[in-house]
C-alpha cells in the first residue's frame, strides 16, 4: 500500500499542527479539512504539500467528495464537552463521524486509517459520555467490513505548547488569589508529549505491524492531579494552597461548572476523571521512542511571554 496523500480531520488543533509538521517533513501530501480555512491558514498554509480545505466534516456526501483523491485518513476529532449533558454532542463528534468516515473510505477504496482515541475508552464500561463514545468509535472502526486497516492511539493527557491541560490550569491558578479547590485530586495521569504522539503516528502509518492495533501512549512518570497542579503553580512562581475536594464536593463543583461559559470543568469531565489515565504498557517503546518528561518542556512554554505565544493563546481562548 503506497500512501502519498493523507486526509486529516482535526489537523488545525493542538495535536494536528504538530502531526502535520511531522508528516510534511516526511514528504506526504496533506489535505486538512477544516470548518474555517481563513482562521487557520497562517499556521498551516506554509507547510509544503499541504492543502487547507474548508468544509463541513459532518456532511457525509462532502466527506466522500474530499476523500476521493486520498490514500489514507487520520481522524483527530474529539470534544471534551458538549452543549447540555445528553451525550448527543459526543455521539455526533465521535460515533456518527466514525460511521461516515468508514463509508467515505469504503466508497473511495481507502485502506489506511489512524484514529485518535483515549485511554479508558470503552463503549460499555466507560464512565462518561466522552469515554463511551470514544469506545464506540473504536469498535466501529476496528470491526469495519471494508478492509480498512485501522490503528487507534490511546494517550493519557497530552502536553506541549498551547495544550489545554497545563495552560488551562495556569490560567485558573492566576485567577485564584490564595486557595485553589481541586476536584478528583487523587486521579493519576502519565502526561505524554505532543511530539512523541506525532512521532509514533508518523512511524506507524506505513507499518503493517500496527494494523488493527490499539496503542497506549504515556509519558515517563505518573503523577496525581494534585501533584500536576502543584507543579504548574510552582513553575509559574505562584503561592497557592491546593484544597483537595472529596468525591461529593467534586461532583458538586462539576455540576456548578456545567453552567459556566466554556465549561472549564463539567460533570462529564468529572466522570472521566474518576479513572486513572495511565498505561500498563507504554507502546512508545515499540518504536524506540523515549518518552519526554514534563520537566524538560512545560517550563519553557508556561513562562514564555513572547508575543507569538500570547497571540496563539489568545486565538485558542477565543475559539472556546
Amino acid at each position: 500500500m503506497q500512501i502519498k496523500r493523507i486526509a486529516i480531520l482535526g489537523g488545525t488543533g493542538f495535536v494536528g499542527r504538530s502531526l502535520c509538521n511531522r508528516l510534511s517533513q516526511e514528504g506526504y501530501e496533506l489535505k486538512v479539512l477544516t470548518r474555517s480555512r481563513e482562521y487557520n491558514r497562517d499556521d498551516l498554509i506554509v507547510l509544503p504539500g499541504l492543502e487547507l480545505v474548508q468544509t463541513n466534516i459532518h456532511d457525509s456526501e462532502k466527506l466522500k467528495l474530499h476523500l476521493a483523491d486520498c490514500d489514507a485518513v487520520i481522524n483527530l476529532i474529539g470534544i471534551l464537552n458538549e452543549k447540555g449533558n445528553s451525550g448527543k454532542g459526543f455521539k455526533k463528534a465521535h460515533v456518527t463521524l466514525a460511521e461516515n468516515l468508514i463509508n467515505a473510505c469504503s466508497e473511495n477504496g481507502i485502506k489506511r486509517f489512524l484514529q485518535m482515541s483515549a485511554l479508558n475508552a470503552d463503549s460499555i464500561n466507560g464512565k462518561s459520555h466522552y469515554l463511551r463514545t470514544k469506545g464506540e468509535a473504536e469498535d466501529l472502526l476496528h470491526s469495519n467490513n471494508a478492509g480498512i486497516n485501522v490503528t487507534s492511539f490511546r494517550p493519557s493527557i497530552i502536553f506541549g505548547e498551547n495544550d489545554s491541560f497545563f495552560n488551562r490550569f495556569a490560567s485558573l491558578l492566576k485567577m485564584t488569589p490564595l486557595f485553589f479547590p481541586l476536584a478528583c485530586h487523587a486521579t493519576k495521569f502519565s502526561p505524554v508529549y505532543v511530539l512523541d504522539v506525532a512521532e509514533i503516528m508518523t512511524r506507524s502509518l506505513n507499518n503493517p505491524e500496527s494494523y488493527n492495533k490499539k496503542y497506549h501512549l504515556c509519558g515517563p512518570e505518573t503523577y496525581s492531579l494534585k501533584a500536576l497542579v502543584d507543579y504548574t503553580s510552582q513553575t509559574l512562581g505562584l503561592k497557592r494552597t491546593i484544597i483537595s475536594l472529596n468525591d461529593i464536593l467534586s461532583r458538586i463543583q462539576a455540576a456548578v461548572f456545567d453552567f459556566v461559559p466554556g465549561k472549564p470543568f463539567s460533570t462529564d469531565n468529572y466522570l472521566s476523571a474518576k479513572m486513572d489515565s495511565v498505561c500498563e504498557c507504554n507502546d512508545l517503546a515499540r518504536y524506540n521512542i523515549e518518552p519526554t518528561a514534563i520537566e524538560s518542556i512545560v517550563p519553557q512554554y508556561l513562562n514564555n511571554t513572547s508575543y507569538r505565544s500570547a497571540y496563539m493563546q489568545f486565538r485558542i481562548e477565543s475559539r472556546r
